[in-house]
């Protein structure tokens, strides 16, 4: 099996994935909350608490899918989630309503980018960098497809029947597509052989970073994706209030539809000239847009040709930053544990972003909307200092070691 056919079957249900278990919650919360008698500030703490139990287990899954193979964990995910949506649209109360919750975003640790990009290194490791890449391009129309696709569904349905017609998704399309690549994919920790019974060799990668320096090394890795996931994370939830107390009420709409084309855009063009660039290099020009559309909004705020020029440079950060913080650590740490180490990057960006939002309101709430952006642009800029420290020289080797 080639890695293309698996990025296709793969980008068909990161789509359906993160639409389901994460976008559609936005389309979906007010009704929640409504129906609970809650305020939307309640149920959206509600996702906060659950992507942080989310973050928790990510190191835990991580381990699993190095020791069982991701197609397989992605195949018991794909269950795992069809079962959480239909107990959250079965929620009676407000505590099963949050305990659905939270089990949807256990699930989402199964079946979203660190079980998919797992699967592409355990499938063919020497290859997975520019796979990596490809599955992102492809799911990152989840929000584009499913946020319209939720709320012409929510004008018919209720909340319920929707999470039950994304549970059928999970079920009658996610599982066969994870139970097939499941079959098909020979994982390094099983050492199956594949079907026609012939030995072939598996192409390890082996990181850049020498075994003394990998402690300094990935601990720079983590403050840089924390401090990213935290930019990132505030941006996108007070994208809107921020425009409007910035002056750019009327348009904040308009402005931040053109973050999601700006994500692709730098997806793509990664994806054709990214190739001569190391993954580090790509994690500094990933961060360094965030302090740049941090001061760019801050300087012309509220002038609106300023503020398409903010959301676009955040986009083409989110863009990249999605792709390197699946290809920098195989890079920087070789294919060896891949799963475990990626469940550890998962598990801060997850902990990190539930606690952004809330973070980034108290400080607008006190300090005003100019100063909270200029610590952000401070805290930013530090991310770009952390992967510029990292540093390692030299591209990633190819190990061949042979299977029966």
């Amino acid at each position: 099996m080639n890695s293309r056919t698996a990025v296709l079957a793969l980008g068909l249900t990161q789509i359906i994935g993160y639409g389901t278990l994460y976008y559609s919650f936005s389309v979906l919360a007010p009704a929640m909350a409504r129906e609970f008698g809650l305020s939307t500030e309640w149920i959206f703490g509600a996702l906060s608490v659950s992507l942080l139990v989310g973050g928790l287990c990510a190191p835990w899954v991580g381990g699993w899918i190095d020791r069982r193979g991701a197609g397989r964990v992605m195949t018991i995910g794909s269950l795992a989630a069809a079962l959480a949506l239909a107990a959250c649209a079965m929620a009676g109360n407000t505590s099963t309503l949050v305990l659905g919750l939270i089990a949807i975003q256990i699930a989402s640790t199964l079946v979203q980018y660190s079980a998919s990009f797992t699967l592409l290194v355990q499938l063919n490791p020497a290859r997975a960098q520019r796979s990596i890449t490809y599955l992102t391009l492809m799911a990152g129309f989840a929000s584009t497809l499913f946020w319209p696709f939720t709320t012409a569904l929510h004008a018919h349905l209720d909340w319920h029947h929707v999470y039950l017609l994304f549970a059928a998704m999970h079920l009658f399309l996610c599982l066969p597509v994870h139970f097939w690549l499941m079959v098909k994919t020979r994982t390094v920790s099983d050492r199956r052989a594949p079907l026609d019974h012939a030995p072939r060799a598996v192409e390890a990668v082996a990181g850049v970073i020498a075994a003394a320096a990998r402690p300094r090394a990935f601990a720079l890795m983590l403050l840089g994706f924390a401090i990213q996931s935290f930019v990132t994370s505030t941006f996108l939830v007070h994208m809107l209030p921020m425009l409007t107390e910035l002056g750019l009420a009327k348009a904040s709409v308009l402005v931040a539809s053109a973050f999601g084309p700006a994500q692709v855009l730098s997806r793509f063009t990664n994806m054709t000239f990214g190739g001569r660039l190391s993954q580090r290099t790509l994690a500094v020009i990933a961060s360094a847009f965030l302090p740049l559309a941090t001061v760019i909004l801050l300087a012309t705020a509220p002038s609106l040709a300023g503020a398409f020029a903010f959301a676009i440079v955040f986009g083409l950060s989110s863009g990249l930053a999605s792709i390197v913080q699946g290809t920098l650590p195989l890079e920087l740490f070789g294919s060896d544990g891949y799963g475990k180490r990626l469940g550890r990057v998962t598990s801060v960006r997850l902990v990190v972003s539930s606690a952004a939002p809330f973070a980034f309101a108290l400080m607008t709430e006190h300090l005003g909307y100019p100063i909270a952006l200029s610590i952000i642009a401070a805290l930013s800029t530090l991310a770009v200092l952390a992967f510029l420290a990292i540093g390692g020289s030299g591209k990633p080797t190819v190990e061949a070691t042979r299977t029966e």
